[in-house]
């Protein structure tokens, strides 16, 4: 008896399977969208180190978005370009200030780390920071969900802050 109902189920199945082309298989994701930003005062220098880690994929889907370019931060025969577009996203992105004024963000290049691309900057030299305000919004356009993680070490003592979609801006005093 249940083969009769089965298997012209079963015939079904293998005909609709046959006739109709499976979907490729979709990339891979990650269910979350999180940025770090390392803001460290380099005391022999005077400057303020900047490391943003950014998950490549969604990177470079922020990077097509914004310039309506084709991206890819792995292919070494791209990376001129991608540096171009690299800088001009995180330094429209980024701002540090310790005083009234933004300082100068001087960006020193990216790298792809597994998963992930760092991406490397500096201020020119600075005073010692007592305080200092950031504002960061990385892949906010690219996501609604985004979270932006920002770590500041000065002469040893970090501070974190979670920035939460649509926020923004913090500011800590050392």
């Amino acid at each position: 008896m249940w083969a009769f109902i089965y298997q012209p189920l079963l015939y079904c199945y293998i005909a609709l399977g046959i006739a109709l082309p499976a979907k490729p298989l979709k990339k891979a994701f990650h269910p979350i969208h999180v940025s770090t930003t390392n803001i460290s005062y380099n005391n022999q220098d005077s400057k303020l180190e900047i490391i943003c880690t950014i998950f490549t994929d969604d990177f470079e889907a922020a990077l097509a978005k914004q310039y309506h370019a084709k991206t890819d931060l792995t292919k070494a025969e791209m990376h001129a370009a991608m540096d171009a577009l690299v800088k001009k996203y995180v330094t429209g992105n980024l701002q540090v200030k310790t005083g009234t004024a933004p300082l100068n963000l001087n960006y020193l290049g990216f790298e792809i780390n597994k998963e992930a691309t760092d991406v490397y900057i500096e201020t020119d030299k600075t005073p010692p920071v007592k305080k200092i305000a950031v504002d960061v919004s990385l892949l906010h356009n690219q996501f609604d969900d985004q979270i932006n993680i920002v770590h500041i070490t000065i002469n040893g003592v970090r501070k974190s802050e979670k920035l939460d979609y649509p926020d923004k801006r913090l500011e800590q005093a050392f």
